[in-house]
């Protein structure tokens, strides 16, 4: 089953559905910012309180001159500096596949988040399937545009592999977005899905 969406034509999809999970006016620390698009976009549209952490110093000086708030720094050494608790939000939207220690970027945003928001693309996707499976090449899609030797992913995932990574660890998938192109998928997201977006909290008990 597929839902064709409606959002603002200059807005990229993946930002326009976080700020749907993210209520007006909230503190957020996006992890691997890069350019600052999606921090931009949640200032303007939520009013957001934002923060970021970044590595590449070319990215920091873009949000710099673009009046975000961004701090050089390593997600992958962890956020000892934050104290438990100290955002409404962190969030991990195309990174996550990117850091050495997923276990630990996990671990730490979920304790330094009340929420944690993290978005992804799908390894699974049956494009990348059919790519691997009948051409014998390195998927590129939509939501995976690198070369085999471009890509900065070190981790290849997918829908259902994040989904047993939640429940193994005692994490509350409070609210689950999976998209193709324009549209929300809803039917067997791990094969038709390129992306998926998970709102979480840590399950204390």
């Amino acid at each position: 089953m597929k839902a064709y969406l409606s959002k603002p034509f200059n807005v990229r999809l993946d930002h326009w559905l976080i700020g749907q999970l993210i209520l007006p006016e909230s503190s957020v620390l996006d992890l691997g910012c890069g350019y600052g698009e999606l921090l931009s976009f949640l200032s303007k549209e939520k009013k957001v309180r934002g923060q970021g952490i970044e590595i590449d110093e070319q990215a920091i000086y873009n949000c710099v001159a673009e009046g975000l708030n961004v701090f050089h720094g390593d997600i992958d050494t962890g956020l000892s500096e934050y104290s438990d608790k100290s955002f409404d939000y962190v969030i991990l939207n195309q990174s996550l596949q990117q850091v050495v220690h997923i276990e630990t970027v996990m671990d730490e945003a979920l304790r330094v988040g009340r929420k944690t928001i993290v978005g992804f693309p799908n390894f699974a996707y049956i494009k990348a399937r059919y790519d691997l499976a009948f051409r014998g090449r390195a998927p590129v899609t939509k939501s995976l545009p690198y070369t085999w030797y471009g890509s900065p992913n070190l981790h290849f995932l997918s829908i259902s592999d994040f989904i047993d990574y939640c429940r193994n660890g005692k994490i509350s998938m409070e609210k689950k977005i999976f998209t193709a192109g324009n549209r929300k998928i809803y039917f067997a997201p791990n094969l038709f899905a390129d992306a998926g977006i998970f709102l979480l909290s840590k399950n204390i008990g």
